[in-house]
This record gives structure tokens, sequence and C-alpha cells, in this order.
């Protein structure tokens, strides 16, 4: 009797290490499956940007604002419809693959998530298909200097405030020329960019509007002539002087 209570405790010790053993190979599996999935193996915070197919306008200039927190902000603008940018926040969750996002708006937008950029997927979380399916992918913002409207945030370390005609400086690639909006006036010339981070504007041509009670063009001028040297994130743009002085802050805007 003792042996056979003894041989049944060995069969129930075996068949406890066994299934141990079987928990712990499907625990490992599971942990490899998700390793390199897109929530923790891609750097997906960030601005995406891209133009979606739109029904009856010209297309649908979206960017939207991937933070670690969860949350997003999304904004919108009708090409060839309407100029109006519809801006909304919420969260967004991933699947349980770890590839794909849902947004808590009405639409409950889905993306799959890639390295530098994200894909509009169908109602049913798929991938758009046939000749537009390139228009429904969105890239990861560039840190880039040209080609980008900066708009004028901060100037001489005050809140530039909101006037009828916006601040702002745009560089284009060809011939080095630089155009904008002094906040009344328009002006346009050339840029310099010497070595590293340096940056030089020679004097401006300019439209010759008056500009009654308007404190911000003169300030802006002058600091565009002190400017020696910049830094760049892909939506903030800071000039510096000689000192490393910030003398104006710029942010992009995609809609513009």
């Amino acid at each position: 009797m003792k042996t056979k209570n003894v041989i049944l405790i060995l069969i129930l010790l075996f068949i406890g290490i066994a299934s141990c053993k079987s928990i712990k190979k499907a625990q490992t599996y599971d942990l490899k499956s998700t390793a390199d999935n897109s929530m923790t193996s891609v750097d997906w915070a960030g601005t995406y940007q891209g133009v979606l197919p739109c029904a009856d306008c010209e297309g649908i200039k979206t960017q939207i604002v991937l933070k670690k927190d969860l949350s997003y902000i999304l904004e919108t603008q009708y090409m060839g419809k309407d100029e109006k940018v519809f801006k909304s926040k919420g969260v967004f969750k991933w699947d349980e693959s770890g590839s794909k996002i849902t947004l808590d708006n009405e639409n409950k937008q889905i993306y799959q998530v890639g390295e530098n950029r994200i894909f509009h997927l169908d109602k049913d979380a798929n991938r758009i298909t046939g000749d537009l399916a390139g228009k429904y992918i969105m890239e990861k913002e560039n840190i880039e200097l040209t080609g980008k409207y900066w708009k004028l945030v901060r100037l001489n370390g005050k809140t530039v405030e909101t006037t009828d005609r916006e601040a702002f400086i745009r560089l284009d690639t060809e011939d080095n020329r630089v155009h904008g909006n002094s906040s009344c006036n328009m002006f346009n010339g050339k840029y310099e960019l010497p070595e590293g981070n340096r940056i030089k504007f020679p004097p401006f041509a300019m439209t010759k509007m008056a500009c009654i009670g308007n404190s911000i063009e003169s300030q802006f001028i002058e600091v565009l002539g002190k400017t020696t040297s910049y830094s760049l994130t892909s939506n903030e743009l800071i000039l510096q002087d000689e000192f490393e002085t910030t003398l104006a802050k710029f942010e992009s805007d995609f809609f513009k």
C-alpha cells in the first residue's frame, strides 16, 4: 500500500513539474512575440502629417500629435473647401498586438504604427489597398529648417500678441530665399547659412504700409538683424544672438 502511495506521489510531482515547464515556456514565447511590436520597439511619439483622400474636396490635410502619455492632438483642414482648421484632443489605446492604435473620437479612427510613419486603416482595422493606398500613409515630421511656415510666438522674451497680420518667416532652399510678414509689412530677401548652426539675415526689401500702434514690427526686424545662430526641433525654431541669448521663438504651422 505504501509503495502505491509513493508511486502516486511521484506521478503527481512529475505532472506538476511538467506543467510548470509548459507554463514557463508559454510565457517566454508570449514575451518574445510582443517584444518587437511597435509599442515597445518604435519611437512612435511625435507629430505625423499627411493629406488623406476626400470625397468632396481636394484632400484632408491632417496632423496628429501622439504623446507618450497616450494622449493625442488631431488637426484637419478640408483643402479647397474650408480654410478652417478643426482641432480636437483625446486619448488613444493600443490593441493587444501592440501595433495599432484607436483614437477615442467620434469616428474611432484606427492607425497602424510603423517606423516614422502611421497608416490610416479602414473601420475593420485593415490596411487600405488599391491606387490610393499611398495616400493613407502619414509621415513623421522631420527636423527641417527650410520649407516650413514658422509662426512667431515669442519675441525678446514676451509672448507675441495676435494681430491682423500674423508674423512669420519661411526659408526656401532655392537661392536661399526668405520671405515673411513683420506683423504689418511683407518682407523678402536672402539668408546665409555658415557652418554649424549659424545663420545670418542681410537687410530685407519691405513693403511700406503704415503700422500705427504696432510695436512688433520694428522689434522683429531688429531681432532678425541681430541673429547669428539658431536651434531647431521638429516644430520649434529659436533664433539667438552672438551671446546665445534667445531673441525669438517660432512654431511650425503645417496648415500654412
